[in-house]
């Protein structure tokens, strides 16, 4: 039997519920060289250094090492051409397609000057200077769906803090911020999940089954791809003050996105949209039930959910990993020299833990003062939705910590996903006496 690295037990769903002592270990050798010629980084310091340095790209294309899984059986040949996707901070591949046809990158996976060009025709129609209102106009409407669906648990004594409560929040508004139509929301969402699952590959999996899961996964992408183009010709024909509506017809400098770049945009936006902010609403509820002093607190502090929510991107982010970054130089750093063409990959989570920048850094503190965590990523890539991922994470915990009576962890630890990178419960079961008016 082959021994696992250190990184390869991190990916091993056996230590899903709590990899942090491997990040511990990890950290006595900032930078690892894996079999596959992946070089892991794991160190806070190398990590901000690497996220701020021009000589790491995100278009994997450029990657010119071969990729190998655990078992040494080859999945990819050099070049490959992935997708990615990213929310809060968070960056997953999505599946090559298997055919001819290249799914136009994202704005997450290129490098400058694309990205840049990209990235402001994104940000003109959602964030300043054009739209400085967008996300805070949204928080009477968080705030209500919050609580009606809080309201649907009355009369229960257990509740799915995932299915019931954190699921139906971020999707509902990340649709209504594209302009997606109530009534498509639900298959949305279910294309966006079974996206998720068939690149969510398990390293046990055989060569074979991960396979047949990436090309399942490309054909759920394609069909996600083809409503979206149709969604964009109707809001062209009819625009609204939605925010596919902007990327359409409210263009800024730069001129208007092309028609591909708006799909692959849109469905990023989609996909990631609601993903990892799931994880976040259920990692900070799970982080308050297993902290019960700081869950007192906020029911009569409820301001102190703004550094709340910053401790727990560091304590526990949604987006552990950074597995989609390739080296397009030779690199120096951490007493390693990184070749030219490598697979790069940043541990966020670890570095978030690193005690040469956080003093006790396994405790959870929601007073931490100098918090610069890596929950959302850093430098020119940092999360483009990281404002809205907080507004409802803000929102979310406040009202369920103020109307759930007794709330009390079921499981423990719960069962969770299987992605290490995109890490969090895939159920919550949590006991309540009540829930308050």
């Amino acid at each position: 039997m082959i021994q696992q690295s250190l990184y390869e037990q991190v990916l091993d769903y056996a230590n899903r519920a709590n990899p942090y002592p491997l990040y511990a270990q990890l950290r006595q050798t900032p930078i690892t060289r894996q079999t596959d010629g992946s070089y892991v980084v794991s160190t806070y310091r190398e990590i901000v250094s690497l996220l701020h340095d021009p000589r790491i790209g995100s278009d994997f294309r450029k990657r010119s090492v071969r990729e190998r899984n655990p078992a040494g059986s080859q999945i990819n040949q050099e070049p490959v051409s992935e997708n990615q996707a990213q929310e809060a901070g968070a960056e997953v591949s999505s599946p090559n397609q298997g055919s001819e046809t290249e799914v136009v990158p994202s704005f997450i996976g290129l490098d400058p000057p694309e990205h840049d060009r990209l990235r402001r025709q994104a940000t003109w129609p959602f964030g300043p200077p054009h739209t400085p209102g967008r996300v805070a106009e949204m928080e009477p409407q968080l705030i209500r769906l919050a609580n009606q669906q809080i309201d649907t648990m009355k009369g229960k004594a257990s509740i799915d803090i995932v299915e019931d409560f954190a699921y139906p929040i971020p999707v509902t508004m990340i649709s209504e911020l594209l302009g997606v139509p109530y009534e498509d929301q639900p298959h949305l969402h279910a294309l966006s999940e079974a996206i998720i699952e068939g690149i969510d590959l398990d390293p046990q999996e055989s060569p074979e089954e991960r396979k047949r899961r990436q090309e399942q996964s490309g054909q759920t992408f394609k069909e996600l791809e083809n409503y979206m183009e149709t969604l964009i010709e109707r809001h062209r024909k009819k625009p609204g003050s939605d925010l596919l509506s902007g990327l359409v017809i409210d263009y800024g400098p730069d001129g208007p996105m092309s028609q591909a770049d708006i799909v692959s945009t849109a469905s990023l936006l989609l996909i990631a949209g609601h993903e990892t902010t799931v994880n976040l609403i259920t990692n900070g509820m799970l982080t308050l039930l297993r902290h019960p002093d700081v869950l007192e607190r906020l029911q009569h502090e409820p301001n102190l959910v703004i550094r709340l929510v910053e401790e727990l991107l560091r304590y526990e982010p949604p987006v552990q990993i950074l597995p989609n970054r390739v080296a397009l130089a030779d690199i120096n750093i951490g007493g390693t020299t990184i070749l030219k063409g490598s697979p790069v990959i940043l541990l966020l989570a670890s570095g978030n833990r690193d005690s040469a920048r956080f003093p006790d850094p396994d405790k959870f503190d929601p007073d931490r003062r100098d918090n610069m965590h890596l929950g959302f990523g850093s430098g020119i890539h940092y999360c483009y939705g990281a404002p809205l991922a907080r507004l409802e994470t803000q929102i979310a915990l406040t009202e369920l910590v103020r109307r759930l009576e007794n709330p009390r962890l079921m499981n423990e630890p719960p069962t969770y996903r299987q992605s290490a990178t995109l890490r969090g419960p895939r159920h919550l079961f949590v006991e309540i006496d009540g829930v308050r008016d």
